[in-house]
């Protein structure tokens, strides 16, 4: 008698990563055990964290290798003449291979590359490019796209710099995202978001095409964020535009600072305190800096391997918003949507699933590739 197996068993590869895993986590005992350890308390917790995620890896490795022995003891006893001992092995080929293929994927899911950034806050801009004045009202979309679908999933937002267009919309709009995960959830949104849709602004029905590009930043660690040269920073004060009150129009409160070596600059003028927009403004600074540098590893990167979901650069057409047809198009990974209405208004966890689900198979791929 027979039953489902697993698709695809562990490579060999594979099995010896999770038993290197075991014998890390036999390390990670001892060592936690010597009293030396315990009297460092940063590096205990560093190989706490360590010990934590590798016992459970290991847990469930140890899990799948006894499934698989009671596979092939119930393979053993389905070969019985026992008519009830057959059946009860029927039974017990359909469990264990059941939990095989959930274990498979819980081993496959934790062996996956974490990118450490991807617990961060994060900055999300918004640039209007080209379609003018259209271009701006989708900006304006776009933000209200986003504002809400941070407020569905938790995610805390404050506007840190805003350009507004004379129509309505924004030239440029910077917010900061706060809550775990946020750079994970909004990364893959970095790029050009183009739209099609007859614009307001015109008379005789025509289908118009505009873009925009949104940047998604990590928010830098204060404890490990990139040590700025004061010699290098020219810092520029002006008085804030925009909403704000009488206040806001008397102070010169705003905060630019340009990084003189890159030319990088970054402002902020959402807070009345000269102090905090300064603040601000540099950890924008740091973290547009951080993504110049880890654009330029991805580009060397992408020389050799084109990623699934794009290099992340800002000139890439990732996604367009067809408004006559109702469609959401992701060129990234073929996703087309009939639901635009429904994601403008902040419903984009489809979306951003299936794009961290593509990431999560090229990942995997790669993994297996090396295993072999």
């Amino acid at each position: 008698m027979s039953g489902p197996t697993p698709s695809g068993p562990l490579s060999a590869g594979l099995r010896e990563r999770f038993d290197r895993l075991a014998l890390r986590l036999a390390e990670l005992d001892a060592t936690l055990s010597d009293p030396a350890v315990a009297a460092d308390m940063k590096r205990w917790r560093m190989l706490s964290r360590e010990q934590a995620e590798v016992q459970g890896v290991v847990e469930r490795w140890r899990r799948y290798q006894q499934r698989e022995r009671d596979l092939a003891a119930a393979h053993d006893l389905a070969a019985s003449d026992d008519a009830d001992l057959s059946a009860m092995a029927g039974e017990e080929i359909e469990a264990a291979a059941a939990d095989l293929e959930r274990l498979q994927g819980e081993l496959q899911a934790a062996l996956l590359p974490k990118d450490p950034d991807d617990e961060r806050g994060a900055f999300l801009e918004i640039r209007a490019g080209t379609g003018g004045d259209e271009s701006a009202l989708f900006a304006g979309d776009l933000a209200r796209m986003y504002l809400r679908f941070c407020e569905r999933v938790g995610l805390r937002t404050e506007v840190l710099s805003e350009s507004a267009a004379e129509l309505g919309g924004y030239k440029e709009l910077v917010l900061r995202v706060e809550g775990v995960g946020a750079y994970g959830t909004l990364r893959f949104e970095s790029g050009g978001h183009r739209v099609q849709r007859v614009p307001a602004t015109e008379s005789q029905g025509r289908i118009h095409t505009s873009a925009c590009t949104v940047a998604v930043l990590p928010e830098p660690d204060e404890a490990e964020e990139v040590q700025l040269n004061p010699a290098e920073l020219r810092i520029d004060t002006f008085r804030a535009s925009g909403a704000g009150g009488q206040h806001v129009n008397k102070t010169d409160s705003a905060i630019r600072i340009t990084h003189l070596p890159t030319g990088i600059v970054a402002d902020c003028q959402d807070d009345r305190s000269q102090h905090r927009n300064k603040a601000r403004a540099l950890a924008v600074l740091v973290a547009r800096i951080r993504d110049r540098e880890r654009s330029e590893r991805a580009a060397k990167e992408a020389a050799t391997r084109k990623s699934l979901v794009g290099s992340g650069d800002r000139s890439d057409r990732i996604r367009t918003y067809n408004f006559p047809q109702g469609r959401l198009t992701d060129h990234r990974i073929n996703l087309t949507l009939y639901k635009l209405g429904q994601i403008m208004d902040g419903d984009l966890g489809d979306v951003i699933e299936a794009l961290k689900a593509a990431r999560a198979a090229e990942q995997l791929e790669q993994l297996e590739a090396g295993g072999r």
